[in-house]
């Protein structure tokens, strides 16, 4: 067959059309796939993972425990000596000290002479004493005067009578006397060699009134120091308080006889047992805290007043879901669980958790009763889920 000149360029022209089109429809067809690869990516759901099926097989996958638990709250504490067993020593007298006897931290017993000081005050009530002393010798000569006169009908009974009032009034103002040196620290001893030898010392002292450690020594050489002013602290510490000030909205629980744990930070390791043993009534303004505390024997003397400690309250014990360790994702500060949506998928849910128990965390909240978490094998999951991640958004690209 015989084609002419116009026949052959005919068909030319049509085979590099169709030629054309073909390529054209081929790369249509490989851009459309990309934009669907890529749409893929864009849909898919970043916190959901389906397993395959070697990890799959690793998976412990079930519904949270429920266990009793006690709810455990830890606070800042204190060592404070026992306010029951704390006695302020203060002079009897104004004076001023001339001799200290003790350093703080000594042991003191009762009736340890602490200090001595100058008083022109028990001075002067020395010589009231000896002066009604005078008073009442002379009101006794004088009724063994009159009873002489009486006798001899040289005075009236009525006379007698005067003097003898005379001796009450003086022996009722050496008695008062008396008193007034015994509450200036005098003893009775002393007492009795002043009205043995009649002999005006100034010399008082300041008398420890219980045994106990000194705590504070607040006085010093040449000071002038009053009856009203303490000189001395002394405290028995064979029995101390363990304080702490809880929070006001941690408070609620607060009674006497709860169980509390603790833990001094000069011992660490050796826990303290006991009972709250007082709970504050009312809340400070200034803090907003509620103070509570336990009795602390310090029968070795191991525990000082100021020393820190960690207090551990527990409450009743609750039922609970606990979440194991080996279930939780942890991720920008913050606590997951891969939770089942459907089989052989899981879903990663942000959870609020409480304190550790048995290696396992209390939930607080994130989960529904019944749901189906992974228990074990979560980080391995989650590690697939960010390469999955990964590799689609790659594919996007």
């Amino acid at each position: 067959m015989k084609f002419s000149r116009s026949s052959c360029s005919s068909l030319l022209l049509l085979t590099i059309t169709l030629s054309c089109l073909s390529c054209t429809a081929a790369h249509s067809g490989q851009s459309m796939t990309a934009e669907q690869s890529a749409q893929t990516a864009t849909d898919r759901d970043p916190l959901e993972i389906a397993p395959s099926s070697a990890l799959s097989s690793r998976l412990k996958v079930g519904a949270p425990p429920v266990a009793a638990v006690a709810g455990l709250m830890e606070v800042p504490g204190r060592i404070e000596a026992n306010e029951m067993r704390v006695v302020r020593v203060s002079s009897a007298v104004t004076g001023r000290i001339t001799e200290l006897l003790v350093t703080e931290g000594e042991v003191v017993h009762r009736g340890q002479v602490l200090a001595k000081l100058y008083s022109n005050e028990l001075s002067l009530q020395q010589f009231g004493f000896l002066k009604a002393l005078s008073a009442r010798q002379l009101a006794e000569r004088a009724v063994s005067r009159a009873r002489q006169l009486l006798d001899a009908e040289v005075i009236g009974a009525a006379e007698l009578q005067r003097r003898e009032a005379e001796l009450s009034q003086a022996n009722a103002e050496l008695g008062s006397a008396r008193d007034q040196l015994r509450l200036l620290g005098m003893s009775d001893e002393e007492t009795a060699k002043l009205e043995e030898h009649r002999s005006v010392n100034a010399e008082a002292r300041v008398v420890a009134s219980a045994d106990g450690t000194l705590m504070e020594r607040k006085v010093t050489v040449g000071q002038l120091v009053q009856p009203t002013e303490p000189a001395f602290v002394i405290s028995d510490l064979a029995q101390l308080w363990l304080v702490a000030d809880v929070p006001e909205q941690s408070a609620g629980g607060l009674r006497a006889g709860k169980r509390v744990e603790a833990e001094v930070a000069a011992f660490p390791g050796q826990a303290i047992q006991g009972t709250l043993s007082f709970v504050s009534a009312v809340v400070s303004p200034d803090t907003r805290t509620v103070r509570a505390r336990m009795d602390l024997p310090n029968t070795n003397n191991l525990y000082k007043p100021a020393m820190l400690a960690t207090i551990r309250l527990r409450d009743e014990p609750h039922a609970r879901t606990l979440v194991p360790l080996n279930a939780i994702v942890r991720e920008d500060n913050a606590e997951f669980v891969f939770v089942g949506t459907a089989p052989g998928r899981f879903r990663l849910r942000k959870v609020v958790l409480g304190d550790d128990f048995d290696n396992r965390r209390v939930l607080m909240e994130g989960l529904n009763a019944g749901e189906q978490i992974v228990l074990d094998g979560a980080f391995h999951l989650n590690n697939e889920r960010r390469r999955a991640l990964t590799q689609a958004q790659g594919n996007g690209d």
